[in-house]
């Protein structure tokens, strides 16, 4: 398994931005769901996002935020940052192994 980072860079008006974030939300809850997300959330200030992932590839990482709403409708992109955890907290041991 793969590791990366993925920021969510908005290229859109935050008040565009906010009329999607419960749909982006909705989405980013599939992949909770599915297990291969462990953190999200908005940058201070508020130009885009962080995404803690894991994956077979990048390439299918971003074929999952290939269907994020943000970038579905023109408004963030998204790059992906692989790296490899060398260290981590206990209760991570499940997550990272």
């Amino acid at each position: 398994m793969k590791f990366f980072i993925c920021e969510i860079v908005y290229k859109a008006p935050i008040e565009k931005i906010e009329e999607a974030t419960l749909e982006h939300r909705g989405f980013l809850r599939q992949g909770y769901d599915e297990g291969f997300l462990l953190l999200s959330g908005p940058q201070v200030p508020r130009t885009g996002g962080i995404v803690i992932a894991k994956g077979e590839s990048m390439e299918a990482v971003a074929e999952f935020f290939n269907n994020d709403p943000y970038k579905k409708k023109g408004l963030a992109e998204h790059t992906f940052i692989e790296f490899t955890p060398k260290n981590h907290q206990d209760f991570l041991k499940d997550w990272v192994a």
